[in-house]
């Protein structure tokens, strides 16, 4: 009896998706017919010009209604449930430009695009080499030879025809910055691998106030699980964050507050020699189309730069959506660390209270509270904006102590201070820290409060 009614439930659902989907597949050959106006309508890519697909030509509003077509509200379904309908509206009336359409820019690109992304600008003065074949999103052998905007847009084309498309086949530099960068993009992504560009691309959008997110060296490496997200400061291990970050210090007065995708992974290759046509080395700079650019080979694993793009998209996709994401925080403490602030606190609570009874956390939670919660530096750190690389103190300069005293040491009452910084802490009550250090108090207790959610404290 009970199979009986398995098979039927069954059946029902084959049948409902069959016909869900016929009447899809109709409305498709419909939308179709459009969609082949539309591209009869669009302007070959030729030189440097511009390319436009279903939209109006350098024009910043998207299309508001995008989400009322039965096409793209099904083709968007699975965002719509999880972001909520309001938010992928936000998303789809965004304009996004993507910067380097390689390995990392082509992977962004088409993820933003099938994410529902209302506008695109997609810029790269190179065209698809048969090597590029590893790592790109959509090229194919057919493509090779023509400029990667252009393959990327009539791919684009034939996926989310409904998105406004513009492919510029051109080099970033400071005489085409304004007919880059204007139009008042929601973000910009920059997937150049060529320092001089990257350092002025970022400075320039700085400068113009514009949401921007780099991706650093994505060749020579292998391992996706070391891939993050942080300032461009902080992150390590990468040679062309550290070219960057030099320059943009030293050329623009930037000392950071620039959110990057790099990898704590140390390149497993470098450079390879450059041979020229008769097969011996020679000088890379003799053969340089564009100045500047490397000709010189980078080891690539493809699935690597993929990600990355796939990192990339699904940041801004989330930041446009409004939705909120907490980042891995990046602290480089070892086991050892979290066992030396555990004992320090032990200590400390038996100097001031006469007793660790009332330690009530672990070396997990410890390793918790120093991670997560107050991200490997002082409470008082917290607020102090674009803190960098120098927020990641020495573990001998930080210790956990009670946030109110008359409170045990618990998850939820624990604060990260450095050393100098306690004794002032402990001698002040919080009221007078209420009162006198409004902003702070807040803030403290908002960390806390997450702490009390996330280990089920909270009623």
């Amino acid at each position: 009896m009970e199979k009986g009614k398995y098979l039927a439930l069954v059946g029902t659902g084959a049948l409902f998706g069959s016909v869900s989907t016929i009447f899809f597949l109709r409305l498709l050959q419909n939308h179709k017919k459009v969609v082949r106006q539309y591209n009869k309508n669009a302007t070959e890519l030729n030189g440097l010009e511009t390319c436009t697909i279903a939209g109006k030509k350098n024009d910043k509003a998207v299309n508001e209604d995008l989400l009322k077509d039965e096409i793209v509200s099904e083709h968007l379904t699975r965002n719509i449930q999880f972001f909520g309908f309001e938010s992928q509206q936000k998303v789809s009336a965004s304009y996004v430009v993507v910067i380097g359409l390689g390995g990392v820019g082509s992977h962004a690109a088409s993820m933003l695009l099938r994410s529902g992304v209302g506008k695109l600008l997609l810029v790269d003065f190179d065209q698809v080499s048969l090597s590029s074949l590893n790592r790109h999103a959509v090229a194919t052998r057919a493509d090779v030879g023509i400029p990667k905007a252009q393959c990327l847009k009539e791919h684009f084309s034939s996926i989310f025809p409904e998105c406004q498309v513009d492919a510029k086949v051109l080099l970033y530099d400071s005489s085409t910055e304004e007919e880059i960068l204007s139009g008042h993009p929601d973000f910009v992504l920059d997937c150049i691998d060529n320092i001089d560009t990257k350092v002025a691309l970022l400075a320039a959008c700085v400068r113009r106030g514009l949401k921007v997110l780099s991706a650093t060296g994505a060749g020579a490496r292998a391992d996706p699980t070391r891939i993050r997200i942080a300032d461009l400061r902080e992150s390590t291990n990468d040679p062309l964050s550290r070219s960057v970050r030099h320059r943009l210090r030293k050329d623009h007065g930037i000392e950071g507050g620039i959110p990057v995708v790099f990898s704590l992974e140390k390149p497993k290759a470098k450079l390879l020699p450059f041979k020229g046509p008769n097969g011996e080395e020679e000088n890379p700079s003799d053969y340089q189309i564009v100045p500047g650019f490397r000709v010189r080979i980078i080891p690539v694993l493809g699935t690597i730069p993929a990600i990355f793009g796939q990192v990339m998209a699904s940041y801004v996709v989330t930041e446009l959506a409004g939705f909120q994401v907490q980042t891995e925080p990046i602290v480089n403490f070892d086991t050892d660390h979290y066992h030396t602030l555990h004992q320090r606190l032990i200590e400390h609570e038996e100097l001031v209270y006469g007793t660790s009874q009332q330690v009530q956390v672990d070396i997990e939670e410890v390793m918790y509270i120093v991670k997560e919660l107050w991200h490997g530096r002082s409470a008082r750190d917290q607020l102090v904006k674009e803190v960098g690389r120098g927020m990641w103190r020495s573990v001998n300069e930080l210790m956990l102590v009670r946030w109110d005293c008359e409170k045990p040491a618990s998850i939820s009452n624990l604060i990260l201070l450095k050393f100098k910084e306690v004794d002032e802490h402990e001698s002040r009550t919080l009221d007078d820290i209420k009162e006198k250090e409004p902003e702070f108090y807040n803030s403290v207790n908002a960390v806390l409060k997450r702490a009390e959610i996330d280990f089920g404290y909270a009623h």
